[in-house]
C-alpha cells in the first residue's frame, strides 16, 4: 500500500542537538500544524554521541509527522542533507539546520512565494550578518564572491541550505552521478525557476556550532574542487609566468656574460630554483586534489549508510547517494513499508522518562 505523499517535507540535519531538540519542536511544530496541509519532518541523525537518537524517540512518541532517519555513523552535515532530501516524500521540500538560526516562520513565505510564481527552488537569503563574527562575515563574503565567479551568478550570496525544492528538483538531483554533492553549488547549477525570501539570521538557540574554521575551510576546498577545473587553469597560466620569469633571468645572465661582467652566480640561481621548485609544488598540489576526487569517484563508496527509517521500521544496510540507481532496500520505493519503528533513532538507546516529559511538555 503507498504512502500518501505529503504537500511538505522538511529536512534537519542533526549532529548532536540533544540540547536545542525541545526548542526546534516547538517552534517547528506551531508553523507546520497551522499550514493546515499534510507534512513530515525528516529528522536525519548524523551518527550523534549524545542524547540526540533518544530525544527524537521521545520527540516521536507525541508527533507523528516526525520521521527519524538515522544514520550509522557521522558522515558530515552535507551527506546528511543529501540523505534527508533525496529520502523526503513531500511535493515540497524544505532542508534546515536544527540550531534555529534559520527561522522556520519562513517556511511558510517560501512555501507561498514557489506556488504563486510556480517556483522549483525558493532560497532563503540572509538580510544581514549581525550575529556573526567579523571574521566569519569577511570569511562569509569571500566565499560567495569566489562561488559566483567560479559557479555563475545564479549562486546567490548569503544563501546557505536553507532553501525550499520542488518535487522535480529533488528528482533532478537524484539523477546527478555524484556521490557526495555541495547542494548550495549544484542546486543553483540545475538553473530551474528560483526565488529569493530574505530573513533576519538569528542566534545558535543552543549548544555549540558544527562548522568550526577548520570545517569551514574544508567546505571551501571541497566547493572549489568539486565544481570548477579553474584552479588547474590557474596552475598552468603560473607555470606560464615561471617560464617567463626564468626566461627573463636567462637573457639577463647572457648579456651580463656578454659584458664581461662578474657575477657569483649562486643569488641569481638560488632564487630561479627556490621560484620553479615553488610553482611546480603548488601545481602538483592543485593536481593532487583533482586526481583524489577521481579516485574517490572511481571507489564508488557511498556517502552514508543508513541504518533506520521510521517511516518503514529497521531496514538492512543500505548505501545511499546521488546517482545510486534503484530501489533501496527498506526505503519508500522499494521496499513494502513495514511497521513504523518508534526506536529507529536509537533502537538500542531508551529514552528514559524524564527526558520524554520534559520533550512531551515542549509540544503542548
Amino acid at each position: 500500500m503507498t504512502r500518501p505523499e505529503p504537500a511538505l517535507s522538511v529536512v534537519v540535519p542533526m549532529f548532536d542537538e540533544e540540547s536545542v531538540l525541545p526548542l526546534l519542536a516547538r517552534r517547528l511544530r506551531a508553523v507546520l500544524d497551522d499550514l493546515g496541509e499534510a507534512y513530515e519532518v525528516v529528522a536525519v541523525d548524523d551518527g550523534s554521541t549524545d542524547g540526540t537518537g533518544a530525544g527524537l524517540t521521545a520527540l516521536r512518541a507525541g508527533w507523528p509527522q516526525l520521521r527519524v532517519l538515522r544514520l550509522r555513523r557521522n558522515s558530515g552535515h552535507q551527506a546528511a542533507l543529501a540523505a534527508g532530501v533525496l529520502r523526503a516524500r513531500g511535493r515540497y521540500v524544505v532542508s534546515i539546520d536544527a540550531d534555529l538560526q534559520d527561522p522556520p516562520e519562513t517556511i511558510v513565505e517560501m512555501l507561498r512565494l514557489a506556488r504563486a510564481d510556480d517556483l522549483d527552488i525558493v532560497y532563503g537569503v540572509r538580510a544581514d550578518r549581525r550575529t556573526d563574527s567579523a571574521f566569519k562575515r569577511w570569511t562569509a563574503a569571500g566565499y560567495y564572491r569566489l562561488m559566483r565567479r567560479l559557479v555563475g551568478k545564479q549562486v546567490p550570496a548569503q544563501a546557505g541550505d536553507f532553501r525550499l525544492l520542488s518535487r522535480a528538483a529533488v528528482e533532478a538531483l537524484r539523477e546527478l552521478p555524484e556521490r557526495s554533492p555541495v547542494l548550495r553549488l549544484v542546486v543553483p547549477w540545475l538553473g530551474f525557476p528560483s526565488g529569493e525570501v530574505s530573513y533576519q539570521r538569528d542566534e545558535r538557540a543552543a549548544g555549540r556550532t558544527k562548522y568550526p574554521l577548520s570545517r569551514m575551510a574544508g567546505l571551501a576546498a571541497e566547493s572549489v574542487t568539486s565544481f570548477s577545473a579553474a584552479p588547474l587553469r590557474f596552475a598552468t597560466w603560473l607555470g606560464l609566468a615561471g617560464v617567463a620569469v626564468c626566461g627573463v633571468l636567462v637573457v639577463v645572465a647572457v648579456l651580463a656574460w656578454l659584458a664581461g661582467s662578474t657575477v657569483s652566480g649562486w643569488p641569481s640561481l638560488y632564487v630561479a630554483v627556490l621560484f620553479l621548485g615553488a610553482v611546480q609544488l603548488l601545481c602538483l598540489g592543485l593536481l593532487g586534489e583533482y586526481v583524489a576526487r577521481i579516485y574517490t569517484a572511481v571507489q564508488g563508496r557511498p556517502a552514508y549508510f543508513v541504518a533506520a527509517d521510521s517511516a518503514d521500521g529497521p531496514v538492512a544496510d543500505s548505501a545511499d547517494g546521488p546517482g545510486v540507481d534503484g530501489p533501496v532496500a527498506g526505503s519508500a520505493d522499494g521496499a513494502a513499508a513495514g511497521p513504523a519503528a518508534d526506536g529507529t533513532a536509537g533502537s538500542a538507546e531508551a529514552a528514559g522518562p524524564a527526558a520524554a516529559g520534559e520533550l512531551a511538555d515542549s509540544l503542548r
